[in-house]
């Protein structure tokens, strides 16, 4: 028999079912009392469960209540009452006439970069105020996020939501929650905080851009084998949001972005300018030589990272500074967030000679015709699309940063050094031009940046600049040497080094021996 025109509590209507899962069915109903319209949570009949078990379940089911009527906020679906039904708990929430994320992701379509931006907004934005309220929510994933006719976004379902201070109503070994968006320190047995929250939204907006979940395998025990040990495979649909999800998906909690880095990302993608990526997303993105982009940077949350030339001066989303240690300048590690750069802009950093002297000077170098043989330890590469050739550390990874293929870049095993070849065209008059209009945004945005040196000299017979500076990550000091030589017009060429500020001279020989045996054509 349908429950449908039922009375519930002797006061809910039940007029129309609007969503069913494993543990209990939505209702719209009429609140005839209050004459407005409600939704009714009501948990199914669990025959197969102990007494014990359905205490459990249904203690949680009055937790959820309590979790969200503590949490006042646009963007967290209000809780009205919690009634009896035939011995079922039941929760009466507010109505919000909408469809879920889940259901217009589902068949693997995804939405544009901008979209999943705006709904990821609306998220943090509940998240922020669930954090501040002392809850997390444990089940962060698209079926729980409403998406209302009038563009507003509702997180919901706080069936398994932890207050402080409460127990966690889960037994050992046992994990509670949707096992694509479980963050990789609840797979590992370990006390979840709000990053975990945060982990299960940067793979809720992964799966809206590419359609399905970062991590999913055949089965179960696979899939969080994967959340807890494998690397991200690449996106080929996030555009700008792409550092700041991979920043969100990092494994160690502390290397993840804060909220507030998080949020001031996905408000800049949302209004179409470039975003600030996460530390080290960003850093990989940002620290490095990108395409065109001459003098602007983007603002993130931390600091500056690798200049990127680009023509005209727009800001570049970049992922935001992690939120506690933080990672290094390399997306692999997350270091510091810094300039945007990835798309638009970015903050460029690059090195010439090291004789330790500032003003003019000339760098002595060998012939284009007579390159040094390769030094031990490394391999020649030959970049096509940018024309170029270059020693590179044996075991260094190669990461493409563009879809232009203006600049590559070449990351250490650690995560925390990298080496990036950029090309910026048409070339200024002088590369110590497009460093100085670089400098000057990164001296607005970012305090912690201290020039050790920038000045001029020449590189194979051509006008050439070389920038070195530091800057402080969550976790550490970086150094960064930027080094740049083109003539006006034609194309400039930059090799830019990041590396800890501790191991700078273990690193540094890296970016003079890319230096070195630098040829182009």
């Amino acid at each position: 028999m349908s429950d449908e025109g039922r009375l519930v509590a002797g006061r809910y209507r039940l007029i129309e079912r609007i969503g069913r899962g494993g543990m209990g069915t939505v209702w719209r109903a009429e609140d005839e009392v209050l004459s407005r319209g409600v939704a009714l949570k009501r948990l199914h009949v669990q025959r197969h469960l102990s007494d014990d078990e359905l205490a459990t379940v249904y203690e949680r089911t009055r937790r959820e209540a309590r979790s969200a009527a503590r949490i006042a906020h646009p963007n967290v679906v209000v809780v009205h009452d919690v009634v009896d039904d035939e011995g079922l708990p039941c929760i009466v929430m507010e109505y919000v006439p909408s469809t879920t994320l889940e259901a217009l992701l589902k068949g693997g379509g995804g939405v544009p970069p901008g979209e999943a931006a705006r709904i990821g907004l609306g998220m943090i934005a509940a998240l922020r105020a669930a954090h501040s309220a002392g809850v997390l929510h444990r089940d962060v994933k698209p079926g729980n996020v409403l998406l209302g006719a009038d563009g507003r976004v509702v997180l919901t379902d706080f069936g398994i939501a932890m207050a402080t201070g409460t127990s966690t109503l889960t037994k050992t070994g046992e994990i509670i929650g949707s096992i694509d968006y479980i963050a990789p320190e609840r797979m590992r047995g370990r006390k979840p905080g709000p990053a975990a929250d945060l982990w299960a939204l940067g793979a809720t907006l992964y799966q809206s851009v590419e359609g399905r979940p970062p991590f999913r395998k055949d089965t179960a025990v696979e899939t969080a084998y994967a959340i807890a040990v494998d690397p991200l495979t690449p996106m080929k649909q996030a555009g700008p949001l792409e550092p700041l999800i991979e920043a969100l998906l990092a494994k160690d909690p502390d290397e993840r972005p804060s909220a507030d880095e998080t949020e001031r990302t996905l408000r800049s993608v949302a209004a179409g300018a470039p975003s600030d990526m996460t530390e080290a997303a960003q850093a990989s993105a940002t620290m490095t030589p990108t395409a065109p982009v001459r003098t602007t940077l983007a603002v993130s949350g931390t600091m500056p990272t690798t200049p990127t030339p680009t023509p005209t001066p727009t800001p570049t989303p970049t992922p935001v500074g992690r939120g506690r240690k933080r990672r290094a300048i390399v997306w692999s590690a997350a270091v510091v967030t810094l300039a945007a750069v990835a798309a638009a802009g970015g903050l460029y950093a690059v090195s010439a000679d090291d004789d330790g002297t500032r003003g003019t000077a000339t760098a002595p170098s060998p012939t284009a015709s007579e390159p040094p043989p390769v030094p031990k330890g490394f391999h020649l590469v030959r970049e096509e699309a940018l024309g170029v050739s270059f020693p590179v550390p044996d075991g260094w990874e190669r990461r493409s940063k563009t879809a232009t293929a203006e600049q590559v870049s070449y990351i250490d095993k650690s995560g925390l050094a990298e080496l990036t070849i950029g090309t910026v065209n048409p070339a200024g008059a002088n590369p110590v031009s497009h460093f100085e209009n670089i400098e000057a945004n990164t001296k607005l945005n970012y305090s912690t940046y201290r020039k050790l040196r920038m000045q001029r000299t020449t590189f194979q017979g051509k006008p050439a600049a070389v920038w070195e500076f530091t800057f402080e990550g969550r976790a550490r000091a970086f150094r960064a040497i930027d080094f740049g030589f083109g003539e006006a017009g034609g194309t400039e060429y930059d090799i830019y080094l990041s590396a800890p500020d501790a191991r700078w001279d273990t690193y540094r020989p890296v970016f003079d021996r890319a230096k070195e045996g630098f040829r182009v054509g």
